[in-house]
């Protein structure tokens, strides 16, 4: 399953797979193949955000599944979120960021993220996000919405809220979370320094500081 078409976190597939045999399916929203870019403010021009080769991954063995909306996966223990609502004032995706639709650039609000969401039974939901660009918040009450379950065991995963154009959305995301009551919350990848700072100063008993090779059981 693919969280989104960001380079960082799909070009390393098509090697995966080259390894694990051909006919493997890959989940993905339709726009996870769109062409990207951003602008910012210290370049002089846009900066590329390369997406999943489509037919490097067929080469490699892939069959793409691609779907906009929710599917099961893994027999149905879990499921991908398929697009996320957006519901908060807070959860801007990413400023600067185009999308080429149609032969125009647009802007670019990640309609192709999504999460990957387990339902442990009396335990609550697992949410496994990629950087969240829809917004963890948007993305865990989507969860919740999804599952007809309210109780959340543990939020993992990027919540891209490195850098000043997302510092304010730190509390509010916090803020949100903690009303959610999760017994995990392991922020990784985008979330930046001061937001993981803030997430152990303020919900110090379900916090966890992730490390590469760290093997979490539920």
């Amino acid at each position: 399953m693919l969280s989104h078409g960001h380079f960082d976190h799909t070009r390393g597939l098509a090697g995966l797979l080259a390894r694990m045999g051909t006919g493997k399916p890959v989940h993905h929203h339709p726009d996870a193949l769109l062409e990207r870019r951003i602008n910012l403010p210290v370049l002089d021009r846009p900066f590329p955000l390369p997406g999943p080769d489509e037919g490097a991954l067929r080469k490699a063995g892939a069959v793409p599944v691609p779907a906009p909306g929710t599917v099961p996966v893994a027999g149905g223990f879990a499921l991908a979120t398929g697009e996320v609502p957006r519901a908060t004032g807070f959860e801007h995706g990413m400023p600067g960021a185009e999308a080429l639709v149609d032969g125009r650039w647009i802007p670019d609000t990640f309609p192709d993220d999504q999460a990957l969401v387990a339902n442990l039974g009396d335990r609550g939901l697992v949410v496994v996000t990629g950087c969240a660009h829809a917004g963890v918040v948007n993305t865990v009450r989507y969860a919740q919405e999804l599952s007809g379950t309210d109780r959340v065991h543990a939020v993992l995963g990027g919540l891209h809220l490195t850098g000043p154009a997302y510092e304010a959305a730190v509390g509010p995301t916090i803020g949100a979370l903690r009303e959610m009551d999760p017994r995990f919350v392991v922020p990784m990848h985008c979330t930046g320094w001061l937001a993981m700072a803030r997430f152990a100063q303020e919900m110090p008993g379900p916090f966890v500081l992730n490390t590469v090779g760290t093997t979490y059981a539920f």
